[in-house]
């Protein structure tokens, strides 16, 4: 297992929390961000496939061990939080990726901050879909992500219920390990038998009226001035056949910035938390790299 710290980065409202895995001099560095209700241990296994490489995975405002940060939330106000990561780390230009809603924080940052980022992986995420406008958004939310949102108004006697109401799901059926573990523990708040999500449920709202109702975040993926590269899973969010992105909807979005690669036998979750996927994911990440060095 790789050497890593967990780092606070002052940001408007509080104190981020940022898990680093140190590099050697020269190899680079990756922002990896995660999904909308997730942290930044889902980075966990692609940052074991990138030895030698510096990965900063932050837990967004209102998730994980930054679930206490103040203020609203949108991609744009993330997008900013990225940059305090970068300062902080005295990093210059980074190779940025995200994971879901990540990867639409991933579009919104990179556009607005082209000088910064070097390279974008986007890993089932980013490509925006249209929801219908009379839904209300909790509605949108338990449709698309269903356990995930329904989480937010469970309690847990341990982490072991936790485990167990995740190892249900049937897009986690073939994952575990220490590093899925770990991910899961992270997401507990609380004392037994109360533990709770850490997730903040007014940030997972605000964040998904903006990922998935404005315009302006829609269009970010297709005005991006870096290099980028959209990996999409073969399945969906609930392991369904056919994934978030069916083959029909990226030929329609017509991406001409930006490159795509379909990758077969994972999930919206395994393509990050698998160990498969993850190594498909690092090694476009390390693609990236060498390309933006």
């Amino acid at each position: 297992m790789r050497e890593y710290r967990d780092v606070g980065v002052e940001v408007p409202g509080g104190t981020l929390a940022v898990r680093r895995w140190p590099g050697t001099p020269g190899a680079g560095t990756v922002l990896a961000v995660h999904g909308i209700t997730g942290n930044g241990l889902s980075w966990a296994g692609v940052a074991e496939a990138l030895d030698g490489v510096e990965v900063l995975a932050p837990d967004l405002r209102g998730r994980g061990r930054s679930g206490d940060v103040k203020g609203e939330s949108s991609m744009a106000v993330h997008a900013d939080d990225l940059l305090a990561v970068l300062d902080h780390f005295g990093v210059g230009r980074a190779v940025l990726a995200g994971h879901s809603m990540g990867g639409f924080v991933g579009c919104v940052a990179a556009h607005r901050d082209p000088g910064r980022y070097r390279h974008l992986v986007l890993v089932d995420g980013g490509l925006g879909f249209p929801v219908p406008a009379d839904m209300d958004i909790d509605q949108v939310l338990h449709a698309v992500i269903g356990p995930a949102m329904a989480k937010l108004d469970m309690e847990f006697a341990d982490r072991a219920a936790y485990h167990a109401f995740w190892a249900g799901h049937p897009a986690f059926a073939e994952l575990g390990g220490e590093a899925v573990r770990a991910y899961l523990d992270r997401d507990l708040v609380g004392e037994e038998p109360h533990l709770r999500s850490a997730c903040r449920a007014a940030a997972i709202r605000q964040d998904a009226e903006d990922e998935l109702r404005n315009p302006e975040v829609f269009a970010a993926i297709h005005r991006l001035r870096v290099p980028a590269e959209l990996l999409w899973a073969e399945r969906g969010l609930r392991d369904e056949p056919v994934g978030l992105y069916p083959p029909e909807v990226v030929e329609a979005a017509a991406l001409t910035t930006v490159s795509t690669r379909f990758v077969p036998g994972v999930n919206h979750y395994s393509i990050l938390l698998g160990t498969a996927g993850a190594a498909t994911v690092a090694e476009r990440v390390r693609a990236a790299l060498v390309a933006g060095a």
